[in-house]
């Protein structure tokens, strides 16, 4: 797997993410250069390629004169999300993936999360877009900070959160106004596909549905762009804000 673009290397180092090796426009040969020395600092191997070479092997066309090879993304369990709130001494705070399938929407939607403090991202094995170069660079380096755990099965995963004494809310059309209900608690929020939304089943398990009010003519959001609002709206109200 590679990562390319300067931003997204360096949160990978600083994260201690394994990265094999890194390749280098030549061009940058013999200037002062914080990704140069950040593999320096940390012992990761450089190398200096023309930049046809960084071009071919490019998947975006953007790698600003650096791609990084690197091991596959290492997925996470349930437990470790759920532990990494208790080292953090905070209520657990979790969003769920059901079927996201655009891997533009996937890397926004870490990206957003990792902004909003939330602890880990639970994602279906299957008709579901996985952790891949496109959603790396979409990320802009925010994965390196995020645990990711895939399932077989996201219903099994709703009733681990629950026992767990996690609250799982659906973010679903017909449910309560997200700004009217108290989101402080142990908290997981489902968001659905770009197309379909949450499968009815899924929306079964779960203890409750959460709206967001709209106003305009369209009847839906973008996936990265609701699970944004639905995220920064617990995060709102963690900090002290309206229904404490």
């Amino acid at each position: 797997m590679y990562i390319e673009g300067k931003n997204a290397i360096r949160q990978a180092i600083e994260s201690k993410t394994t990265i094999n090796k890194i390749m280098v426009d030549k061009n940058i040969q013999g200037r002062k250069d914080e990704i140069i020395n950040l593999a320096a600092q940390n012992k990761i191997k450089f190398e200096f390629v023309p930049k046809v070479v960084l071009d071919k092997k490019s998947k975006t066309g953007h790698h600003q004169g650096y791609i990084a090879e690197t091991v596959d993304f290492k997925y996470c369990s349930i437990e470790d999300i759920l532990n990494k709130a208790k080292v953090n001494n905070e209520k657990p705070f979790i969003v769920i993936l059901d079927g996201i399938e655009d891997p533009h929407n996937f890397g926004a939607i870490i990206r957003s999360c990792e902004c909003a403090g939330v602890h880990g991202i639970i994602i279906p094995k299957n008709r579901a877009v996985q952790v891949n170069e496109t959603v790396i660079r979409t990320s802009t380096g925010a994965i390196s900070n995020m645990l990711i755990a895939k399932v077989t099965n996201l219903k099994d995963a709703i009733k681990e959160l629950k026992d767990n004494d996690i609250w799982v809310f659906a973010a679903e059309t017909g449910g309560e106004d997200i700004y009217n209900k108290k989101l402080t608690q142990n908290i997981a929020v489902v968001i659905g596909s770009e197309g379909f939304g949450i499968k009815k089943s899924i929306i079964d398990c779960c203890d409750g549905t959460i709206t967001l009010p709209l106003r305009g003519k369209v009847n839906s959001l973008n996936a990265s762009v609701a699970c944004g609002i639905v995220v920064f709206e617990i995060l709102r109200q963690r900090l002290g804000g309206q229904n404490d």
